[in-house]
């Protein structure tokens, strides 16, 4: 394989052996998380998005060269590969510049060039491209035969010929990528007889932008708009000034030959020179555009998986209801089901004073010590149902976003959980688990489904899936896992397992009970010495007789933290509860070997709090009383909301009725923002100020930066 981190190294501004040791680790199997928690001194501390970006340009750098190669045999092949092209195409650095040499050597379909060689009009187009020729008419004549029945049909099949090669010329290709790239404009225009069908697309009936300042969600809006045949669209740049560049390229001399080549030129570009780079630029700003998308996507379902936990505590959850009542669970501190229920309410039956009663009971059998409800249809209802009652105990009430929890309980993984139940208790469960740990439930759902991205529909597919298994195993690495807790689907997400290993440890807990130390599982069924490594240091095994099997501390810097203790003349145990005890510890005096000072510090602060959760505990919540549905919201109020969901034009605030307002991104503060996340987060509790409201339209426009005045 080619030596890439040269090229790696200075793309990224990162140090030569710093990437060679990266695309040796990758190359070993090593996972990002790993690599970035654990092999700090062979990395310089790069963290997961570098480490990442090394990753995704070495898979680029390949992926050229394995172009590189066909292009190459493929030239030989047609005895055309001179040493001076093959030095051009070995020495090429893009797709796209590789794909401009091997142009004229591509295997063509019949097109009017082909036609006009077939005819033997070649000779004449290399007359043409010379420019020398005073008497081209004259000339013309010389190919008249019974397929060329005159002069000008000579001429015409040799322009055809002329205009290929002019695509075909690297040159003129940059030359209108060039022009492409500093004048191009997106234009949006309405299909004749689509108004009332596009009536959601109105703002780019008759629109018109830069291409280069076109933000993502406008383009995949107008991709959208042209894939369901509302809109039209065109990438243009400025034709004149194009012309006139390849005018000035191909177009030497004031001779009827010279016009012959001008009125080539003119047709090249616009009937394969344009029309190729438009198609280039559609693609390319699509990319660019799903690039954008996944990024933000990502980001917020980021947020999403590391919202605050409760914990574990006895929960009461409720998926709320009109007609069919209100599903209610109680779960114990591990997410185990205890009962499952369902009262009334709310209209039609509104049982007020038996679902009270039913409550109650429930709290108290259960030994409940937390409310969760979903925040779909009745939500607030429920909510307001259940706070004024009166528990034998102190409780809190969470209202828990669902979203995706409909897609989980008729899921596979829910009916293998709950196979004796429908979805409604499944889908209550899954409420009341996402308050306990959001990360440990909402990785069992299709990040698609979680409602948190832009256009995530028309994105690439591929990018997208990716994309988000990566965020979701960063996330799971970050936090750690329960080894004797933990599902199938959350172990499959720890660095190194992957879905079948994820099954082996779940098969071998249940055969052979609770894992007693991280060695343990050396002697789960296919488990060998590399996933060992890449797992071990994630998976967490609390009340293990070592302490440090439930820290982050990797088993092979065991002999450390044990050479650590001895120094100071205590046992582990002693050490990890005493901060006196570790503030003595030298860490200069460990360093050797493979372990350095970054590595050092992740110990000692494990050493600190093992085992520590990076997430913040979850508050509660509460929406403004007496705001129930769209129509009780009116302009001017100050009313506090959760934030929903965060795109590159705003955010999203749920303020307590069926539709989330949005905060404009112009709202969000009294200064240029040019990324919501600067100002917000998800799940972030916040005070907007309503600005107007469309309840035909179901729109609530709200404001953060009026609400702070």
């Amino acid at each position: 394989m080619r030596d890439y981190a040269v090229k790696i190294s200075s793309q990224l501004q990162l140090e030569e052996k710093y990437v060679k040791n990266v695309i040796t680790l990758l190359n070993d199997g090593a996972t990002i998380p790993f690599i970035s928690r654990y092999r700090k001194e062979m990395t310089e501390s790069m963290d997961e998005v570098q480490v990442s970006d090394v990753r995704d340009l070495m898979n680029k750098l390949i992926e050229i060269d394995k172009r590189r190669e066909t292009i190459l045999k493929t030239i030989e092949d047609q005895d055309k590969l001179t040493p001076e092209l093959k030095t051009k195409i070995e020495a090429a650095e893009s797709l796209t510049e590789l794909e401009d040499l091997y142009l004229p050597y591509k295997p063509k379909r019949k097109t009017r060039a082909t036609v006009a060689r077939d005819k033997g009009l070649e000779p004449l187009a290399a007359i043409l491209m010379k420019q020398k020729e005073m008497d081209i008419y004259g000339k013309a004549a010389a190919f008249i035969n019974d397929e060329v029945p005159d002069g000008e049909s000579a001429l015409e099949g040799a322009r055809d010929i002329v205009s290929e090669w002019i695509n075909e010329n690297k040159r003129a290709r940059s030359l209108v990528r060039h022009h492409f790239e500093r004048s191009a404009v997106i234009i949006s225009s309405l299909v004749k007889g689509k108004k009332e069908e596009g009536v959601k697309y109105t703002d780019y009936f008759e629109y018109k932008e830069e291409l280069s300042r076109c933000p993502s969600h406008r383009i995949l809006a107008m991709r959208r708009g042209e894939d369901e045949g509302i809109l039209k669209l065109s990438i243009e740049p400025d034709d004149e000034k194009v012309l006139e560049a390849l005018e000035d390229l191909f177009v030497h001399g004031v001779y009827d030959v010279s016009q012959q080549v001008r009125m080539a030129v003119q047709d090249s570009y616009k009937r394969l020179l344009h029309p190729s780079i438009e198609n280039e630029f559609r693609a390319l700003s699509k990319e660019k555009a799903d690039e954008e998308a996944i990024r933000v996507f990502a980001g917020n379902l980021r947020q999403l998986l590391m919202a605050s936990p409760l914990g574990e505590k006895r929960i009461l959850a409720i998926d709320p209801g009109y007609r069919t009542g209100c599903k209610v669970v109680c779960i114990d501190e591990l997410g185990t089901l205890l009962h499952n229920e369902t009262i009334f309410p709310h209209p039609p039956q509104s049982d007020t004073k038996k679902s009270a009663h039913k409550l109650s009971s429930l709290v108290q059998m259960y030994k409940i010590e937390a409310i969760a409800i979903g925040n779909g249809t009745a939500s607030r209802e429920t909510e307001r149902f259940v706070k004024k009652m009166r528990f034998d105990r102190d409780l809190q009430v969470f209202v828990v976003n669902e979203a995706g929890a409909s897609i989980y309980s008729a899921s596979k993984i829910a009916r293998e959980e709950f196979p004796q139940y429908d979805v409604t208790v499944r889908g209550a469960v899954s409420i009341g688990r996402r308050l306990m740990d959001p990360l440990a439930e909402l990785v069992k759902i299709d990040p698609k489904s979680i409602g948190v991205g832009q256009y995530q529909h028309d994105v690439d597919q591929g990018k997208l899936k990716a994309s988000l298994d990566e965020v979701v195993e960063s996330c799971v690495n970050a936090v750690g896992v329960d080894l004797n807790t933990a599902s199938m689907h959350l172990l499959t997400y720890v660095s190194g397992l992957g879905q079948q290993m994820a099954k082996n440890i779940v098969d071998f807990r249940n055969e052979n009970g609770a894992f007693t130390s991280r060695e343990d599982l050396k002697n789960v069924p296919c488990l060998g010495p590399k996933a060992f490594e890449q797992a071990a240091g994630f998976l967490r095994i609390r009340n293990a007789k070592n302490p440090l099997d439930n820290s982050a501390v990797h088993p092979e810097s065991y002999h450390i933290v044990h050479k650590m203790a001895k120094d100071m003349g205590v046992d582990i145990n002693k050490m990890i509860a005493d901060e006196d005890l570790q503030k003595k510890i030298n860490i200069q005096q460990y360093v050797g070997g493979k372990i350095g000072i970054p590595t050092l510090k992740d110990i000692l602060n494990e050493l600190v709090k093992p085992g520590r959760d990076p997430r913040t505990k979850v508050k509660v919540f509460e929406f403004a009383e007496g705001i129930y549905k769209i129509e009780d919201v009116q302009p001017g109020m100050v009313i506090p909301g959760i934030v929903t969901n965060i795109t590159n034009f705003g955010a999203f605030v749920d303020i307590g009725v069926k539709q989330d307002g949005l905060v404009h991104i112009s709202q969000l503060a009294d200064r240029f923002v040019s990324d919501p996340n600067e100002v917000v987060q998800l799940n972030q509790h916040v005070k907007v100020k309503v600005l107007e409201v469309d309840v035909a339209r179901k729109r609530i426009q709200l404001s953060l930066k009026e609400a702070e005045k």
